[in-house]
């Protein structure tokens, strides 16, 4: 069976795989990647990118239902869905950016391996067959980085083999847009499709276990995400524990522990994703609840062995997968005695932000204000975006952007945002976060206007009660 010699093998090719087979490479170590699929992994392939590009087809419709509010007295509303139009066109996108990574790993010299990888030790890879679990290649390596990734959750739900119950990799490819959809999660998955098939056309239900829709946002922020699914038609249940599903002839049907029954034509399960752990099979890799345990170099329990990404269930976000994946190239690259390199890098996770791709979007960077006034003595700063100007002109007052401030030095301990923008404003928030800029600084930095980052300048100026648009409170 033929051999090769690498510095490092990544087996993955996902954001924590790819990025790090690339930083390898820069920096002078011989790389091969194992991938049984397509590179780019879930994000790229069945998450952030395909539902960004069903979200702005969302928009799209919505904007179109509000344009006779600006003058703009369209003949007629009225729309059909082309699903096989729609999704032809994610697919273009999506093979746009994976065939991107493909040649940034081939101009960087780093060998590609079609098959499922396995790590028999940090010295030595096996390839082999998805289909036959056949080893096709030995790969003999200095180091070894497992970034797997996730894979789709399935709930033990009698009836959940249905081929109409969907996942959300399913749904991306369906074909038609259906009547009735039951979605089964209200995380971010759940929240982003309800948005979306709602736009399309389908009567939407989100069953959702905990009291609340977003659970680990700010409560102010899934407040307005759920008034808007409202707004929108979504029935949603919160607090409530799906029993089983129950194929129909035209349909599922969804039984409910209280008793009632949710009648759709396809149902989406939805409550998240879990480590893909088969590239450790057979392995002494120590593990924990499901995930490879990591420490910050993105060091395994076995020496010469780096786990960065979804497989270590830190972040389970894809640009948290990026920083991982490089930190664990550095580190796989010192232990390989690739020259020059020194390793000792630490991924530092503090300042991750997360988004979620509503409409309107939500989106946070650090504590809670719970969690926060836990540890510390706090002052909070929120500026509502119906006092904002672009945000207005923009049609899009929903929303408010929040800062949690250390009182005494002013250290920014969280921000949240909902509304138009969300996702790109939280990158300010976590840059400043990253380089310890206090409030009393971010206050005094002068934003564009009208932009709708304005209001987070003013949100921390609201922490120092000196916003200058905003009533004073006891006024």
């Amino acid at each position: 069976m033929e051999e090769t010699k690498f510095d490092i093998i990544v087996i993955g090719g996902g954001p924590a795989g790819y990025v790090a087979a690339i930083k390898a490479a820069q920096l002078g170590a011989k790389t091969g990647l194992v991938e049984k699929d397509t590179v780019g992994g879930t994000c790229l392939n069945r998450g952030c990118i395909p539902t960004k590009n069903f979200i702005k087809s969302a928009e799209f419709i919505y904007e179109m239902a509000e344009a006779a509010g600006r003058g703009i007295n369209l003949e007629s509303t009225t729309f059909h869905m082309d699903m096989p139009g729609a999704v032809k066109a994610k697919n273009k996108v999506v093979k746009k950016l994976t065939g991107g990574i493909g040649m940034l790993l081939k101009a960087n010299n780093v060998e590609i391996f079609k098959g499922t990888g396995t790590a028999k030790s940090a010295n030595e890879v096996l390839v082999k067959d998805p289909s036959s679990g056949t080893v096709l290649k030995t790969l003999k390596t200095g180091a070894v980085i497992l970034a797997g990734g996730s894979e789709v959750v399935k709930l033990p739900i009698p009836g959940v083999e249905s081929d109409r119950v969907l996942t959300s990799d399913d749904i991306l490819d369906i074909q038609s847009v259906p009547e009735r959809l039951a979605i089964i999660g209200g995380g971010v998955i759940g929240v982003e499709m309800a948005m979306i098939f709602a736009a399309f056309g389908s009567k939407v239900t989100i069953v959702e276990l905990e009291k609340t829709i977003l659970p680990f946002m700010e409560k102010e922020a899934s407040d307005i995400v759920l008034k808007s699914l409202k707004k929108k038609g979504v029935d949603v249940k919160t607090g409530i524990k799906l029993e089983k599903f129950e194929e129909t002839t035209s349909g599922v049907n969804l039984t409910l522990g209280s008793g009632e029954t949710v009648e759709a034509d396809r149902a989406l399960l939805s409550i998240g994703r879990k480590s893909d752990l088969s590239c450790i099979e057979g392995s002494a890799i120590e593990t924990e609840r499901g995930k490879i345990t990591v420490d910050d170099e993105m060091k395994t329990s076995v020496a010469g062995i780096y786990a960065p990404g979804d497989v270590n269930g830190r972040k389970m976000l894809a640009h948290a997968a990026f920083k991982m994946g490089e930190v664990a190239a550095v580190n796989a690259a010192a232990y390989a005695g690739v020259k020059n390199c020194k390793g000792r890098e630490k991924a530092d996770m503090r300042f991750v932000p997360s988004v979620v791709y509503s409409i309107p979007e939500v989106a946070s960077v650090g504590m809670t204000e719970a969690e926060a006034g836990e540890k510390h003595e706090i002052s909070v700063g929120t500026f509502p975006l119906s006092a904002n100007g672009r945000a207005l002109a923009a049609g899009a007052p929903e929303g408010f952007v929040k800062v949690i401030a250390e009182r005494t030095y002013g250290e920014i301990l969280g921000v949240h945002i909902a509304g138009h923008g969300a996702s790109e404003i939280i990158n300010e928030a976590a840059a400043l976060m990253a380089m310890e800029i206090t409030v009393h600084e971010v206050s005094e930095i002068i934003h564009g206007h009208p932009t709708v980052s304005e209001a987070f300048m003013e949100a921390a100026a609201d922490c120092l009660d000196k916003c200058i648009h905003l009533p004073p409170v006891n006024n």
